[in-house]
């Protein structure tokens, strides 16, 4: 299928989700909310997608929303974010939910939405010459993508904050340390990294990556007693799906597991 902002491949389980505005430092804009979330319920319901890989075209991974098309639309603007939201926040809701882990490869700038993007995934792979900000209040905006969910939850409420309220720019290194990615890597590697991680990832228990996004991600708005049954239900579950018996017999036999996602 193909999509006018974004470029979307399939290709040993890995879903690979290109951002490709490149000419317009791939900044989001309403049709590349609506093809995220058109491409948010391909990765979900595909069967053959067991990993998800977001990275931008060119220099930049995402730069934030295009503010030039707000520009213009003058106060039609209202509903035409609205809209935008919309389409953005159900494909981010479908790759959150999800059973395949989504992995960022943040090849350049992630400001705004972008850095709003980089917090919904699962992983991320950031190149050094990467630089993160929120930027939305400096325009007098407020975040948007399901970054006040995720980004508290990943970093802490203090940083959160401090990133939304200050729009501080971290480097990439800085990134790694706060939380918010998960390696620094050379620019000419960060696609290679993420793509091996990526890989690995599809070759594993597809139904358990999903269970442990879905425990984790309500892991605040639960009780100690309401977690753990959680926990309980889902390994219970798990432990008789194809893979959870394929896991434990080659555990038994003590060898490599075969996981087919099921």
């Amino acid at each position: 299928m193909e999509f006018e902002t974004l470029l979307y491949e399939v290709s040993d389980g890995v879903a690979t989700i290109t951002i490709n505005r490149p000419d317009a430092a791939n900044a989001m804009d309403p049709q590349m909310a609506l093809d995220l979330s058109q491409v948010g319920i391909l990765c979900d319901d595909d069967p053959a997608v067991r990993a998800v890989l977001i990275t931008g075209a060119g220099r930049m991974f995402c730069a934030g929303g295009d503010l030039g098309t707000f520009a213009e639309a003058g106060m039609a603007r209202k509903s035409i974010i609205k809209k935008m939201a919309g389409d953005l926040h159900m494909g981010l809701s479908r790759l959150a939910r999800g059973n395949a882990p989504v992995i960022a490869a943040v090849n350049g700038t992630a400001a705004g939405a972008g850095m709003s993007l980089v917090m919904a995934c699962d992983l991320a792979v950031a190149a050094e010459s990467a630089v993160f900000t929120m930027a939305y209040t400096r325009a007098g905006l407020v975040p948007d993508g399901s970054s006040t969910f995720f980004m508290p939850r990943r970093i802490g409420d203090r940083r959160a904050r401090e990133l939304m309220l200050t729009n501080r720019v971290l480097k990439a290194d800085e990134a790694r340390d706060w939380g918010i990615v998960n390696e620094v890597v050379a620019d000419d590697r960060v696609l290679e990294r993420a793509q091996t991680l990526a890989r690995e990832l599809a070759a594993g228990p597809t139904l358990a990556f999903g269970a442990v996004k879905t425990l984790l991600n309500g892991t605040f708005d639960q009780s100690l007693e309401s977690q753990m049954e959680l926990e309980a239900r889902a390994i219970a579950e798990l432990s008789v799906s194809a893979d959870g018996e394929e896991g434990i017999t080659a555990f038994v036999e003590k060898r490599k597991p075969e996981f087919r996602g099921e």
